[in-house]
């Protein structure tokens, strides 16, 4: 025992434990050169053929040049850049790179293009008239339930009425597809068998609803809108495609904030179409699973505009509602900072007495226009705004911007966040600071994409309509991957009906 335990013994075995690690550690080292030699040069512990390779890398960055060195020699460069309001108070310095896609957002003339390489399937339910059409007054003959539009059009109400009218041109267009001659470029054809469609649209002109019949009778327990929301929940429970998917495919115009109040909590997997989330839980609608839509503006379009710094005498323009309430405090607070600057014209306005003609106007003569948070995160006067070309400057930290994937808002809008807005001087000195080449940049940049916010009939390639499919298609892949995980066990949960599937109402959606 005490031979084992003796130092010299001791010594011995650390000798031979360290000359073994050092044979082995010699042994592994000349292996992994044999490998690096076999390989070429370099070890293969990366699939490399997983890696971009140097010739994709090389194009995308000659792309990237031709981006940034493709622009008109006549041009306005920017005398600061993007400037939209930074987390310190900086200024970002040089100009966004302007992407292919941003200038021409999906046209058939550019090749590259992929948004109407197919166009978008769309199965259209014929709900009954007083759905739709029936709510503008129109009366079909016997079992009809859509007017010949060939023929006439029922039209839609003026005013206000308009900016939220998102689902009638959206149904037209719909409808005008099936005509064989109508015109190349479409984002979105009608399709009759749902099961060929990617998405199926709902026609129910929910906005107009609500701004006609949201107000009961005393003879009324309730009104007709609130009526008209239950049916459309009864009808698209009722329906084989409703059942198949739990309505994660179907498209549900609600443009309005106060439309859909109570049909929204019980349709809520489907694709909202909304001019904000201003009003919606986020598990209820958010980014991720609607669109946001642009509204129609109610100040003509200014065509050939002439126009530029120095003719446009206004420095920064608002005229609406001064007064509102939850996030629209900042109206009130920016009135007082800016009433009594020369070059500012910040007043009450309103649709009535002439109101649209003088805004018109106003607009037309200003460099900058105000766009604040009111009611809710967005309000028509931005559209307005791009349609008479007076830089918009948006001031309201909830907004969402209809087609933002594809285009960069920083290119033509000025961005400043309320608690910067609300300091005294801040705003009124930081307009002042943009130049008179800055403004041009942004004024010519609203002159090219304004296009993307004109609804019409018949639709045109590139407008809103068109642009409102495109971005409705954009979202289709990931709603084909939802549904398709969805049914990974349904197997196993003895469903009668094959693919038919439930979704549980969300949890604590206020």
């Amino acid at each position: 025992m005490a031979e084992r335990n003796s130092p010299a013994l001791g010594i011995l075995s650390r000798k031979s434990l360290f000359s073994l690690f050092t044979a082995t550690s010699l042994v592994f080292l000349l292996s992994w050169l044999f490998v690096f030699q076999s390989a070429g040069g370099r070890p293969r512990f990366i699939d490399h053929s997983l890696l971009p390779n140097s010739k994709l890398l090389a194009t995308l960055d000659a792309a990237a040049a031709a981006n940034r060195e493709g622009r008109s020699e006549n041009e306005v460069g920017p005398s600061v850049g993007n400037r939209s309001i930074l987390m310190d108070g900086e200024e970002e310095a040089g100009e966004a790179p302007r992407a292919k896609a941003d200038a021409k957002c999906g046209s058939p003339d550019d090749d590259d293009s992929n948004y109407n390489k197919a166009a978008l399937k769309v199965y259209m339910y014929d709900l009954p008239p007083e759905f739709h059409f029936g709510l503008l007054d129109w009366k079909g003959e016997g079992e009809g339930v859509w007017p010949d539009i060939r023929t006439k059009i029922p039209d839609y109400p003026g005013g206000l009425n308009l900016q939220h009218s998102i689902e009638y041109w959206l149904t037209l267009d719909l409808l005008s597809s099936e005509f064989t001659n109508s015109s190349g470029g479409r984002s979105a054809v009608r399709v009759h068998n749902s099961n060929e469609a990617d998405v199926i649209f709902v026609p129910f002109f929910s906005s107009l609803s609500y701004n006609r019949f949201s107000k009961g009778n005393p003879h009324q327990k309730k009104s007709k809108n609130k009526l008209l929301q239950e049916k459309l929940v009864s009808y698209l429970a009722r329906q084989p495609e409703w059942k198949r998917s739990g309505g994660r495919d179907h498209v549900v115009v609600a443009h309005h904030p106060n439309s859909m109040l109570d049909a929204r909590m019980k349709l809520w997997p489907a694709m909202f179409i909304l001019a904000d989330f201003g009003r919606y839980p986020p598990n209820i609608a958010n980014v991720d699973k609607d669109v946001i839509a642009p509204y129609k503006h109610v100040v003509r379009n200014y065509a050939d505009d002439n126009s530029g710094f120095d003719s446009r005498p206004t420095l920064l323009y608002f005229q609406g509602a001064i007064y509102r309430k939850d996030g629209g405090y900042v109206r009130q607070e920016l009135f007082y900072l800016l009433k009594d600057e020369k070059d500012v014209h910040f007043s009450f306005g309103s649709v009535q007495k002439d109101g649209i003609r003088k805004a018109t106007q106003g607009m037309r003569s200003s460099k900058f226009c105000l766009n604040i948070a009111g009611d809710t995160p967005s309000s028509n006067r931005l559209f307005d705004a791009i349609a008479s070309h007076c830089v918009p400057v948006i001031i309201s930290d909830e907004i969402e911007l209809p087609y933002e994937d594809v285009l960069d808002y920083s290119q033509f809008c000025i961005f400043v966040r309320t608690s910067d807005a609300i300091k005294k001087n801040f705003l009124i000195n930081f307009i002042r600071s943009i130049g008179k080449d800055e403004w041009t940049r942004m004024w010519q940049r609203l002159k090219e994409i304004n296009n993307f916010y004109e609804f019409q009939y018949p639709s045109k390639d590139g407008d809103a309509v068109q642009m409102i499919w495109q971005a409705i298609a954009r979202k289709v892949p990931s709603i084909r991957m939802k549904l398709h995980k969805s049914r990974r066990f349904a197997h196993h949960l003895g469903h009668t009906e094959s693919g038919l599937i439930s979704f549980k109402s969300p949890k604590n959606f206020w």
